[in-house]
């Protein structure tokens, strides 16, 4: 069994897509041993990422000279994904020469995900040493969201008389806009949709806050590019200018603010050149969060706060599934090879439970008559009639995989019950009027479902209350009809007409990822989760509950 769940788990891959949160982790170090019994260690710490199994180095702390339990003034900064799993290892060193890292002896080492980091906000754990045998030692590293002042600015661009670089058609631009860091590297602010075919695109508007656009210093470079759409994922480069945040104010006043669209190359090559293009700024407004006293805060604020992500799942077992025992069925057990519910499964649940302290999952079954007289519940515990938690990701596989021979698939596929059993504890959340918990319903289904009304009416109901629902539809049926339930399209009604508070549904077909890692699948469900919890509570006018404990946190500096 772990098999499968260790094949559907590694599958998962890092992605290089826009970051707009950092965190930053500070270390420090208790009870590490010498080899040499004489002195003490001179520590350094050695930050790595794990991507496609391979463990890279991101950054290195500095040495600290003869210390057993040193505290590291380096602080790591990394680029935080709810949607995926962020694996991380500490590992420290003696480094006892100049050479570094090539002669130093190895003290230990830690492993743990970003995930898990952020959600306790400071994460203490044995250093383990060669062997995997844990010593005294050990290593504690703290999370800090990387924030400045919380104002927004809306800005809208728009160019005119871009470089064409198609030959049967026009240029296709998109604009990106980088903040230059303290070190000279660049973190992608925004993005703008892409513009077909026009030589003169109006982008659309986009908030941003002051914190992400330039980290508070209005006089921060800023460098802007204009990149012409390709589908091979091979952008051609239009051009670029500089501007700061400063320079753009001058567009609040009514005024707009252009720049030359500059392609360096040709600025040599071409004797003649004056730009590629003029990229307009014809809306700047600034919306001063402090002055209205109003504070938005962010997914981590109330993360760590001590706001718990509660996963539930709940799998179909319908008779359009086929027969679990021919290897044609979506239910089918290969020993080595995960279907496409198990994928789906353990995709989501790795993220999600990095978010639980208990890390135990209710999870239910639809559609099967259960024993033992076998009737039709659309609504039956994994494990058995009474106990319907599973202790972690595995525990969910496990249940998943012993429970298939017991259960005859049946029908019909009606989701609203395991909707409403959901929102019912959702809903206790709700009246105590605190950030604690959040809920997370994962369905995972063959068909198109068969109570379509019950359940918008369910998912009106749920918009009030503190809970997202994610739907993967399982195999190759028409679910064109499921697209209604995402919101995307569209404002949800329930049959009454009355629309959904907030849009809480995100709806996807596996096959859509089948030539992809399941990661894939996970950022594209999770994605919208962390803008649904901050959305819920901050119409509520709801705090994160310890955010008193955590800013004072956040302005202490070891």
């Amino acid at each position: 069994m772990s098999n499968i769940y260790e094949s559907a788990a590694t599958t998962l891959d890092l992605f290089n897509t826009p970051c707009l949160t950092k965190v930053e982790l500070r270390v420090a170090c208790k009870g590490i041993s010498d080899r040499d019994a004489l002195s003490k260690p001179d520590p350094c710490v050695v930050l790595k990422m794990q991507s496609h199994g391979q463990w890279f180095e991101v950054d290195r702390s500095e040495v600290i000279r003869s210390s057993s339990s040193p505290i590291f003034s380096k602080v790591f900064t990394i680029d935080f994904y709810f949607e995926e799993v962020q694996r991380l290892r500490f590992e420290l060193h003696d480094i006892s020469s100049h050479n570094g890292l090539k002669d130093a002896d190895f003290l230990g080492a830690m492993e743990c995900t970003l995930g898990q980091i952020v959600s306790q906000r400071k994460l203490s754990k044995a250093l383990l040493k060669q062997g995997n045998t844990a010593g005294k030692s050990s290593i504690t590293v703290t999370a800090e969201e990387l924030s400045g002042n919380n104002d927004y600015v809306e800005l809208a661009f728009s160019a005119n008389k871009l470089d064409d670089k198609d030959f049967f058609s026009k240029s296709d631009p998109f604009l990106e806009i980088f903040r230059v860091n303290d070190d000279g590297t660049g973190s992608l602010v925004h993005r703008t949709e892409t513009i077909m075919n026009n030589l003169s695109p109006v982008w659309k508007s986009f908030k941003v806050s002051l914190n992400t656009l330039c980290s508070g210093d209005h006089q921060r470079e800023l460098k802007c590019t204009v990149y012409d759409w390709d589908s091979n994922g091979k952008h051609d480069f239009i051009g670029e200018f500089q501007t700061t945040f400063r320079e753009m104010k001058g567009g609040m006043e009514g005024k707009q603010i252009q720049w030359d669209c500059i392609n360096p190359k040709y600025q040599v090559k071409k004797k003649n050149y004056r730009n590629s293009g003029v990229v307009t700024l014809y809306q700047c407004r600034l919306s001063l969060i402090r002055k209205t006293r109003t504070r938005m805060h962010s997914f981590l604020d109330y993360i760590m706060g001590g706001c718990q992500i509660q996963f539930t799942v709940a799998i179909d077992f319908t008779a359009s599934n086929g027969d679990p025992r021919n290897s044609c069925s979506l239910h089918y057990i290969h020993p080595y090879q995960p279907n496409e519910y198990l994928k789906a499964l353990v995709a989501v649940g790795e993220i999600c439970q990095d978010y639980d302290s208990d890390k135990m999952f209710p999870a239910f079954g639809f559609g099967g008559q259960i024993p033992p007289d076998f009737k039709v519940s659309n609504r039956f515990a994994l494990v058995c009639v009474c106990v319907y938690v599973c202790a972690g990701i595995q525990g969910v596989v496990e249940a998943y995989q012993n429970c298939l021979p017991k259960i005859q698939l049946y029908g019909p596929t009606n989701i609203a019950p395991i909707i409403q059993k959901v929102a019912s504890a959702a809903s206790e959340e709700m009246h105590t009027k605190e950030a604690m918990e959040y809920f997370i319903l994962l369905i995972l289904t063959d068909g198109v479902i068969t109570d379509m009304a019950d359940t918008r009416e369910a998912i009106v109901h749920a918009s009030h209350l503190p809970m997202s629902v994610i739907i993967v539809g399982i195999g190759n049926a028409d679910f064109s009809d499921m697209q209604m339930l995402d919101g995307d399209d569209g404002i949800l009604r329930s049959p009454k007409g009355e629309p959904v508070l907030r849009d809480i549904v995100q709806f996807v077909p596996f096959r859509s990822f089948k030539h992809a890692s399941p990661a894939a699948l996970a950022k594209s469900v999770l994605a919208e989760v962390p803008n649904q919890v901050v959305d819920y509570y901050n119409n509520k006018g709801i705090k994160p509950k310890n955010l008193s404990d955590y800013e004072s946190s956040r302005a202490f500096s070891p």
